[in-house]
């Protein structure tokens, strides 16, 4: 999973309709896509649990909410549209996955704007606040939205269904009102048979579908104290995992953090030159050939990369030890000990400017190393201790 940034996301959702369609967690799926839009930050506490505000991150709410009557019913309605010169996403809360609620949004696509990208979910409330025996009711309703949603819309539109994620074994508050707190325990399972209906159907008709039930198995610590709702740290792995794959499906290659990183710096500038016979390149100690005379092993320069050029050049290579050189009988310097690092010459060189290149001398791995153990005394009047040799 790559990490997404402001800039990244910008870019790839420039002139954009993006739709979201699901319940409370899919209402956190949109504010953090909303918020990477405009800062790199994280959403508060407050901010996922608040519901039905007027403004959020300088979006609108243009239905529901406080607009109308706040409650937790299987009636309740909220329809928030964040809106830019580049940008436009809008979320739609359902509770259940085909409705004559969900045949309006539908209505909406149809005769208006369509859009680029729709990711949506809907499960937890389908199969605890309606029927008992969910199943069957619940593959209808897919199949009949999966169905009247291919129709509508154009064949260059995404469709992401993302799965559940995991469920607590204990539930508090929110949809699981006291009619249906019998419900809690089992719920968590009932997910995972309605997750491999979701994913099933959607794949057959040719919908992409995200399992994060599967991708957040092992990061429970995430998950909020109510065991439906996840914090702000998995809110932005989901919109990572959103995004990375949304650039798949068009064909867009996302940059490292790393590369990222580095293209917001300019390029580096040295105040010395480093020149050779045949390279302009950080040079390496080309004297003479070695022969039976002692000589200085030369220092091996690191293979660091700069934001110029790589370090190596084609076909240059590091010749093998053959005896020893000459320089180990004459008096003068050698070469790459007037060069380079320590040369008093290039003072801002040597003195801390670029010491991360700095020439680093081989270390002689199979030197074997004093270990520091404390002392074995016999008449110490201390508890004995076991020592291992």
């Amino acid at each position: 999973m790559r990490s997404v940034t402001q800039r990244t996301a910008k870019q790839l959702l420039h002139n954009k309709f993006v739709v979201v369609l699901g319940d409370s967690i899919q209402r956190s799926v949109y504010k953090d896509l909303v918020l990477v839009l405009r800062r790199d930050a994280y959403l508060s506490v407050s901010q996922l649990k608040s519901k039905g505000e007027f403004s959020f991150e300088q979006d609108s709410l243009v239905e529901g909410g406080r607009l109308g009557e706040m409650n937790n019913g299987t009636a309740y309605k909220e329809v928030r549209q964040y809106r830019t010169d580049h940008h436009l996403i809008r979320f739609y809360f359902v509770t259940r996955v085909f409705s004559n609620y969900m045949e309006s949004i539908l209505t909406d696509f149809e005769t208006g704007m369509k859009p680029d990208l729709v990711i949506v979910n809907s499960c937890v409330w389908d199969i605890s606040r309606y029927s008992r025996e969910w199943a069957t009711e619940y593959r209808n309703d897919l199949h009949t939205f999966f169905s009247k949603l291919k129709a509508i819309l154009p064949p260059e539109s995404l469709v992401v269904w993302n799965m559940t994620m995991p469920l607590g074994k204990k539930i508090v508050g929110g949809f699981l009102v006291p009619e249906i707190q019998h419900m809690g325990p089992t719920l968590r399972f009932d997910v995972i048979e309605a997750n491999y209906f979701g994913a099933t159907l959607a794949n057959e008709y040719g919908f992409d579908v995200l399992d994060f039930h599967f991708q957040f198995r092992f990061s429970l610590q995430h998950r909020m104290q109510d065991g439906v709702h996840w914090n702000a740290v998995a809110h932005r792995q989901i919109t990572c995992l959103l995004l990375e794959h949304v650039a798949q499906a068009w064909g867009v290659e996302l940059p490292d953090l790393d590369q990222v990183k580095a293209n917001d710096h300019p390029p580096l500038h040295y105040s010395h030159n480093w020149k050779t016979a045949t390279s302009s390149v950080p040079a390496r100690h080309q004297g003479p050939l070695y022969s039976d005379e002692r000589g200085f092993n030369p220092p091996v320069m690191p293979a660091i990369h700069y934001n110029t050029a790589p370090a190596w050049t084609p076909g240059q290579k590091m010749r093998q030890f053959s005896g020893y050189a000459s320089q180990f009988y004459s008096n003068d310097v050698p070469p790459h000990f007037t060069t380079g690092y320590q040369s008093f010459e290039r003072e801002p060189f040597y003195r801390g400017v670029n010491s991360a290149a700095a020439p680093y001398w081989p270390v002689n791995n199979l030197v074997m190393k004093h270990k520091q153990r404390r002392a074995y005394n016999p008449y110490t009047r201390e508890r004995p201790r076991t020592y291992r040799y």
